[in-house]
């Protein structure tokens, strides 16, 4: 919705401001659609020479995360330390039974009470193939830290490409504009015979070009390209989260104190307090009985 307030805003401060300065449409309007393909036809050009198609489609999708936010909320993030707690003290009762839970998710019983995490590949992937480790005894613990976190480097590196694209196409449009507006003058040069008049319209069509493509590159792309970074980095601490209550499992701290630990490492405006989460086990643990 935020974002939507956003476009609306810059149209109407833009062209509201222009009218109101007794600027007129006339020239734009007729040199908009000729403008609009060099530039943005160059700049998809660009984009697609500059990207695989899985990174052209993962870039298209993540547009949408201008409109709607960060993925995970603060149920979810409630949700997450409830899994968590559960699979845990499960591994730490019965530890040949929390095999069935890591090993097939998808029929797991707790992991199904949370079908909006189950739904992430990456992180039931990632709380998976910890509590996996676990269960093999590793002497370090600092060593599984360290893998997980080179994993979540390379996932949000990734996970980050769309934004650098985005920026790439960003820093690209005002030197196309340039290249439609230097075209307009060519093409005014060859009718240097006409009246005032006449070569001020082609003038003013040609600067259109030059318009266009800085405002398109700061008013729209550069910032759906920092948009789109801000939400994979706002989404990353979800599964920061799963690292940071995991390793405090591996180095044996009593269960309440590893979910007391993620629920200090969530994010301020999506922590749970301490009364609401104790709530939410107290549930989980009476589910359980």
């Amino acid at each position: 919705m935020l974002g939507i307030v956003g476009i609306v805003t810059i149209f109407v401060m833009v062209f509201g401001g222009y009218m109101a300065a007794g600027g007129k449409f006339g020239i734009i309007l007729k040199a908009l659609p000729f403008e609009m393909m060099m530039i943005l036809g160059a700049a998809i050009g660009a984009f697609l020479i500059s990207n695989d198609m899985s990174a052209v489609k993962h870039t298209i999708k993540d547009i949408g995360k201008v409109f709607k936010g960060p993925k995970w909320k603060p149920a979810d993030y409630r949700d997450l330390l409830c899994l968590l707690f559960e699979l845990i003290r499960l591994a730490r009762q019965n530890p040949v039974a929390i095999e069935e839970h890591i090993e097939a998710p998808d029929s797991s019983s707790i992991f199904g009470k949370y079908p909006k995490i189950l739904a992430d590949h990456e992180a039931v992937a990632l709380i998976s193939d910890t509590l996996r480790s676990a269960s093999m005894n590793y002497d370090d613990p600092h060593q599984v830290e360290e893998v997980l976190e080179k994993r979540m480097e390379a996932n949000q590196h990734h996970a980050l490409h769309s934004s650098h694209a985005l920026q790439t196409m960003a820093d690209g449009l005002p030197a196309l504009g340039i290249v439609a507006a230097v075209l307009g003058v060519i093409k005014t040069m060859a009718s240097i015979d006409q009246p005032p008049e006449i070569l001020g319209k082609m003038i003013g069509g040609a600067l259109v070009g030059t318009f266009l493509g800085v405002f398109l590159a700061y008013g729209f792309v550069g910032p759906f390209a920092g948009k789109v970074k801000a939400v994979v980095e706002e989404d990353a601490h979800f599964y920061q989260l799963i690292r940071e209550v995991l390793v405090a499992n591996l180095h044996n701290h009593a269960t309440n104190i590893c979910i007391e630990v993620g629920r200090q490492n969530t994010p301020h405006h999506c922590r749970p307090s301490f009364s609401d989460l104790e709530e939410a086990l107290k549930s989980v643990k009476q589910d359980a009985a």
